[in-house]
């Protein structure tokens, strides 16, 4: 109905009730923010106005300002549509150039809804404080569309918390103040097509003192020693940091838990006062004492009631928890094994499923549901970090819910686990190293051990015990979207890379995992997403990722299974299966989804190799299996997946295990198998004994020493294709012109999985870009992007070209995405290269296809994506080290080559695999009986066992082999120059110059 009809019948009604009833009367006037007349524009920042968003091109809604005769207010309201599969919304702004609204005044916010009843939750949020409506803290609610036809929705602003999955900027004060707010956002329902309409959006009531103050305790959780005294801190606090206006009482008393009054504690209770006039932010104390007994116990607890009067009460009853004490398992002198025996034999079903449990730090809010739901694990998701992202704020963030373990009966310590897959890539300032492909470039296992290392470093600092990383896949298909994540598409090299386990778990043997730069590592896909074939994949538009690979048991063994047995024999911690399905020819069961196979993970994982760590599932990868919620349950639990990472899902996924385990389909054995790996590694890392952040490395992170290995391993792992007229190195007399889209993007240098899990361009945390590496060096150097600024006057140009960032599927050849340059990079290629002699960096995650432009590039650079440090580039181009980066995968001449790879019966690509051409370092002279004088070295060399003499016995012949090849590369030529590299790396340095040998010839 129109509103002037529900104002004639809201004033009948006000006339019929006692005066004394009518309690709006002293209300404020309501406050208008949007009518949806006009007067606020669709317009965005700096300007006031309403503009939309989401996660892609189609997921914004359309809106229009439309005529509507049953408008509750004017003639017009907002109305659109939408369609959204990830998230979308719209925002109304205020402008960023006037002063921030007052509405401490008022009781809350209102709008008319014309209701739809499709029962999807709506989410509507506020932004207080900052600078401006985007860079304000974003404080959420959610009303649910169940009605049909205009309603108003009333909100008081009591309802609003603080959002703890997505702030736009760092943290301000976490204090909802009302004084400094910069508008609204509505974001709505995924996953269903519909249309919406609103209108006047007003401030309404008067905001008394019982809903601007709240009073709080310092913490949920207060762990007290068996005979200690705990001090609860509560404070009084109002919107706006005004003093309160009336007394505030706060009554309080010890009831409940499971310890016993007398026995373990002295009762208390008592009532504080805040009298009127009392500042916002007063703290008073509440101590409860504990008393000693003789006996092992576990955890007890004393809830601490607490009754407000004049304010808005805590969210939760404070908890006094006297500590586990004197029970075997918490002896740090027994062995490990027999600590675990001991915990596991006191733990109930519902304890152990909750250690199978991993959920994301968004899901469980402040962390109450970690000691309701006993849960094991929690995870931060790409992206998911934080406010502010900072190393302090990690580690508080972890402690925090490190303490709600400590209310559980046996206080088992959470494992915290984030994907660190190139550095401490979530958090802000760290130091991002090259991307794996990059890392495998170098063909350096001693500097892959020491980035491990770094990441370790920085992972622990910030309280992170465990990384997802790294990841063992063999990649055999460019085309993949995580094709950067491997080493290499040689079994070989993937297997001289994981040096890396030990930078970040230390000696294989477990005993540096305790340690405050140590992490317990993860060796991930197993087993075969690097295999899955162009078009097997059936997620969304993927193409490759999470596809199928169809292998014989022989090219299984051969190429995905051996860098896991390695990884085994390194002591790796945890597993984590791929989405992706494996057909093994011959074997009847056609494509299985890796985390069904039980003979992979328990036959062949557990068994045959004696992995003795726990397997940690990927994303939600259970429910991609077939069946029901029950069937993906129990399936990935019997194929001997420990841990299930179920992000949001975690109180199903706990509820269904235990179901499954009552009901006889999942067997105890196999949960306490589970639970005993998962302990013994909690165990190894000393969580029981510190389960809080360590910050004392918290100063080395992004530090100059970690910079410094950075910049190595981007400098190493810079590989020269081509470098006609020795154009590189640089010299620092040349004026050099430098153009392309990755010369100056710290975003795109750094790829994905960078502070997001998609990573994007721009600058979003600390490093050094291509460019400014090139200034530090002390380069003559002028930048135009485009290439538009005029080319006379140069000696040498430097492009930069390449892609921009992505992660996953998501970055699939084919799906919105290809090996091809963009015609703004081509276009800049072919005006420099024109106009100058040119060097073209290619900063990408993979080979990009330029076959059509080598005739006029003089010198070509694979820069692959080298993290924060562009000065490790610099040295390279500069001349201050010599390029010595070889090919971890084939480059081909097309992407109707793909799959190629080293080995291949037919192999002619661009550039073989090993190929790289070095500067600083002349090759040998004497062709073929320089050769075989070589060869003959390297065959003592081998039967000595000196490897270090027989790799560089091969790098020398290759090196003299790439000088006579020059750029006449042909298949007769790639073949056996790439099985050379193969042969290098599995240590056989005379076939290896046989097969260079061969190479030479047909050259």
């Amino acid at each position: 109905m129109p509103r002037a009809a529900l104002l004639v019948s809201t004033a009948l009604l006000a006339a019929l009730i006692p005066l004394s009833a009518a309690s709006a009367a002293d209300d404020p006037a309501p406050t208008p923010v949007d009518h949806f007349e006009g007067e606020v524009p669709f317009a965005s920042q700096p300007a006031e106005g309403i503009f939309t968003w989401g996660s892609d091109s189609d997921d914004p809604p359309a809106l229009q300002f439309a005529d509507r005769a049953d408008a509750p207010e004017g003639a017009k309201v907002l109305s659109g549509t939408y369609d959204i599969s990830g998230y979308g919304g719209f925002t109304h702004d205020f402008a960023a150039a006037e002063p921030a609204h007052d509405w401490s005044a008022h009781k809350g916010i209102r709008f008319w809804w014309d209701g739809q009843d499709n029962s999807k939750k709506i989410a509507f949020e506020i932004k207080d404080g900052g600078a401006n409506g985007e860079a304000s803290e974003l404080w959420t609610t959610s009303f649910t569309d169940d009605f049909t036809g205009w309603k108003q929705i009333e909100i008081p602003f009591t309802d609003f918390v603080y959002r703890t999955d997505y702030q736009p900027v760092g943290g301000i004060d976490h204090v909802l103040g009302l004084t400094q707010m910069w508008g609204y956002a509505v974001t709505l329902p995924v996953g269903v097509k519909g249309q919406f309409a609103m209108d006047d959006v007003e401030l309404y009531g008067k905001a008394d003192q019982a809903l601007r103050a709240s009073v709080t305790t310092d913490a949920a959780v207060y762990p007290v020693k068996e005979g200690g005294t705990a001090a609860v801190k509560v404070t009084v606090a109002t919107t706006g940091s005004a003093p309160i206006d009336d007394p505030v009482t706060v009554a309080y008393e010890t009831t409940g838990g499971t310890a016993d009054a007398g026995k373990d504690y002295r009762a208390v209770s008592g009532t504080l006062t805040f009298p009127a006039g009392t500042a916002s932010g007063a703290t008073q104390t509440i101590k409860v004492p504990t008393l000693k007994d003789r006996s092992a116990e576990s955890a007890e607890t004393i809830p601490l009631k607490l009754t407000v009067t004049g304010a808005k009460a805590p969210a939760e009853t404070p908890q006094v928890v006297i500590d586990a004490h004197g029970l075997p398992y918490l002896d740090s002198k027994l062995p490990v094994k027999k600590r675990v025996a001991d915990l596991l034999s006191r733990m109930s079903l519902e304890e152990k499923a909750g250690q199978m449990t991993q959920a994301e730090r968004g899901a469980v809010g402040t962390g109450g549901d970690v000691s309701a739901y006993d849960l094991g694990s929690l995870l931060s998701g790409g992206g998911s970090t934080p406010t502010p992202n900072t190393a302090a704020a990690w580690a508080q963030m972890i402690d925090s819910f490190q303490l709600r373990a400590q209310a559980t009966r046996f206080q088992i310590p959470l494992i915290y686990g984030v994907d660190a897959v190139h550095g401490h890539n979530n958090l802000a300032g760290a130091t991002i190293m090259p991307h794996n492909i990059g890392i495998g470039a170098t063909r350096d296992p001693q500097l892959a051990e020491k980035t491990g290392a770094v990441t370790a470093s920085e992972v622990r600092a910030t309280g992170i015990p465990w990384d997802f990383a790294p990841c063992l896949c063999v990649s055999r298909d460019e085309r993949w979207g995580r094709s950067y994540e491997s080493f290499g598409e040689d079994p070989a090299l993937v297997k001289s890379m994981e040096t890396i386990i030990q930078g970040l778990q230390g000696r294989a043997d477990g005993r540096d995992l305790k340690d405050d730069d140590k992490v317990l590592a993860t060796a991930k896909h197993f087993v075969g997403d690097g295999g899955t074939a162009y078009g097997s994949s059936t997620t969304g538009t993927y193409t490759v990722d999470q596809g199928v690979t169809t292998v014989t048991r022989q090219q299984l063994e051969a190429i995905h299974l051996a860098p896991f047995q390695t990884a085994v024999d390194r002591g790796i911690g945890t597993v984590m299966p791929s989405y992706s399905s494996l057909d093994i020819v011959g074997d009847g069961q056609g494509p299985v989804k890796m985390h069904a196979r039980a003979d992979m993970i328990t036959g062949e994982l557990k068994g045959r190799m004696g992995f003795q760590g726990f397997v940690i599932s990927d994303w939600n990868a259970m429910d991609q299996l077939p069946g029901d919620y029950a069937s993906h349950v129990r399936t990935a639990v019997n194929a001997g997946v420990d841990m299930m990472m179920v992000p949001y899902g975690y109180k199903d996924f706990t509820a269904s295990l235990i179901d499954q385990v009552k009901a006889g389909t999942v067997t105890e054995q196999r949960i306490d198998d589970a639970v005993s790996r998962i302990l013994t590694q909690k165990f190894r890392l000393g969580l029981f004994e510190h389960p809080y952040a360590d910050t004392s490395g918290a100063s080395k992170i992004g530090s100059t020493a970690h910079r410094a290995v950075a910049r190595q391993a981007a400098a190493e792992s810079q590989v020269l294709l081509k470098n006609d007229g020795d154009v590189l190195p640089l010299k620092k007399s040349e004026k050099v012109y430098v153009a392309g889209s990755n010369a100056d993007d710290l975003g795109n240098q750094t790829g994905g999985w960078t502070l997001t899990w998609q990573g994007a361009s721009g600058t979003h945390t600390t490093g050094t870009t291509i460019l400014q590496g090139m200034k530090n060096a002390g380069g003559d150097v002028t930048y135009s992007k485009d290439a538009s600024a005029p080319t006379s006057g140069y000696d040498v140009g430097v492009v930069v070209v390449g892609e921009t960032p992505y992660a996953e599927g998501v970055g699939d050849v084919g799906n919105g995405n290809d090996l091809t340059l963009t015609p703004a990079d081509q276009a800049a290629v072919d005006k420099v290269c024109a106009a100058m002699k040119c060097a073209v960096l290619i900063v990408s995650g993979r080979p990009q296809l330029v076959g059509d432009r080598l005739g006029e590039i003089d010198s070509l650079v694979a820069s692959w994506l080298p993290g924060t440090e562009g000065d490790g580039v610099a040295d390279v181009l500069y001349g201050k080290q010599a390029f010595t980066g070889q090919l971890p995968v084939t480059w081909p001449k097309s992407e109707a080559q793909l799959p190629i790879n080293v080995g291949d019966a037919s192999y002619d690509p661009q550039y073989p695999y090993g190929w790289g051409l070095t500067t600083l370092t002349r090759a040998p002279k004497g062709g073929e009986a320089t050769l075989k004088s070589l060869g003959v070295a390297a065959k003592a060399a081998e039967r000595a066992g000196s490897d270090a003499a027989g790799r560089k016995l091969v790098a020398k012949a290759r090196l003299l082999v790439q000088a006579k090849i020059g750029q006449s590369i042909t298949a007769a030529v790639s073949k056996p120059f790439a099985d050379a590299d193969h042969l290098l790396l599995t240590g056989r340095y005379a076939a290896a110059v046989e097969k260079l040998t061969e190479a030479y010839r047909a050259a």
